[in-house]
């Protein structure tokens, strides 16, 4: 079992919301934490049917058992109307609640009660580096982190799945797309931009839909927890910068599969783009995780010069390149922001087999930076 990094830090005696795509985890993780509390599921068909028609029922069973541990809810947006009842007894009863979900997108989106602010957000992702014992680089970049898909020896199966029933069929349903057919032809095409400012024309012309549909469906990726947008760092640009976002899917796992790769290798390019979508993903967990309210950007001029991604107000700015012999050249885009921006500290991760320095710059191996970066040592 995973040691996992989403401890609740801070919840105290409030209440919470436990939001993450569907198999990163929060069954298990909220079972381990909270071995004692009654335990609710929504995803049982027969747990839905009872409580669905019965909403007086949380309240019988809360005011029966008083419990003083947290009520766990599990998949609360399968029944947005509960939340009422949760109200009630936060309030009247002092009652600790845990919702999970793996999509906030119909609580949020159909006007239903959002405890008036009485519930703190956390969220869960796929493993990061510090979870993992055995932590292999090269199984990370190909089949991604989800906890099943890590520990199986055909995760390509398990990914179809996934695709297939999940992101498919149930987020089409529960957005309710009436052109399935658009949609799926649009995750594979949002595969294409992964890491890469997405261009809603050109992806509208390869589903067959307006580009504003494209812009819509975008949205309810990042509803669905399953992808979210890196804004472009601004701050007095000295030099024409790009201001357009660049998409990240939640997992490389799963933007692999829809790109039909087969197992990539050092040196490809698909290789170079895992590895800087890995360090993404463990920035922004970290981030997240302990509770640092930084902005995560990229900084790309006209000229296409590029910073993958600047933390903060430029205290970091982080360029990855998958190279293991790391040369002036593989440099310029930090050396750009630098004659910018009084960055903090200027670090290209590479596959570099030493830590050295040119200049200001740091050239620091993929391992070395997720141990400094888990350790509290690059971010705090």
């Amino acid at each position: 079992m995973y040691s996992r990094k989403q401890t609740f830090e801070g919840l105290g005696k409030e209440s919470a919301f436990l939001w993450g795509a569907r198999q990163t985890g929060k069954t298990t993780l909220l079972k381990q934490l909270f071995p004692d509390s009654i335990y609710i599921d929504l995803l049982i068909n027969s747990e839905f049917l009872r409580f669905s028609s019965n909403l007086d029922l949380l309240r019988e069973i809360v005011e029966a058992n008083k419990p003083d541990k947290p009520v766990i809810i599990d998949e609360i947006q399968r029944l947005p109307e509960l939340l009422n009842e949760v109200h009630w007894l936060i309030v009247n009863k002092g009652t600790q609640f845990i919702l999970s979900g793996s999509s906030p997108r119909k609580i949020l989106r159909s006007n239903v009660n959002l405890l008036g602010g009485r519930a703190l957000r956390y969220e869960l992702y796929p493993l990061v580096y510090s979870e993992i014992d055995d932590f292999s680089l090269n199984k990370v970049l190909n089949w991604g982190s989800l906890p099943k898909h890590y520990l199986s020896k055909k995760p390509k199966r398990l990914l179809a799945a996934y695709i297939g029933s999940y992101l498919q069929d149930e987020i089409a349903t529960e957005a309710r797309l009436r052109n399935l057919s658009a949609f799926t032809k649009f995750l594979e095409s949002a595969a294409f931009s992964n890491g890469e400012i997405a261009n809603f024309t050109n992806i509208a012309a390869d589903c067959g839909v307006s580009s504003v549909t494209v812009k819509d469906y975008f949205g309810i990726l990042e509803d669905t927890l399953i992808g979210r947008f890196v804004p472009a760092f601004k701050k007095k640009a000295k030099r024409r910068i790009t201001s357009s976002p660049k998409f990240y899917f939640f997992d490389i796992g799963i933007a692999n599969y829809l790109l039909k790769q087969n197992e990539i290798h050092e040196k490809s390019e698909a290789y170079g783009k895992a590895l800087e979508h890995l360090v993404y993903l463990e920035l922004y967990a970290y981030c997240k995780y302990k509770d640092i309210d930084y902005d995560i950007c990229f900084w790309r001029t006209a000229s296409q010069n590029e910073v993958d991604f600047v933390i903060g107000n430029a205290d970091l700015a982080i360029e990855v390149k998958s190279t293991d012999n790391v040369q002036s050249k593989h440099l310029k885009g930090l050396k750009q922001f630098a004659e910018d921006y009084d960055a903090g500290r200027l670090i290209l991760v590479s596959r570099d087999k030493y830590y050295r320095k040119t200049g200001e710059i740091e050239i620091m191996p993929i391992d070395m930076f997720l141990d400094k970066l888990w350790a509290g040592n690059l971010i705090k």
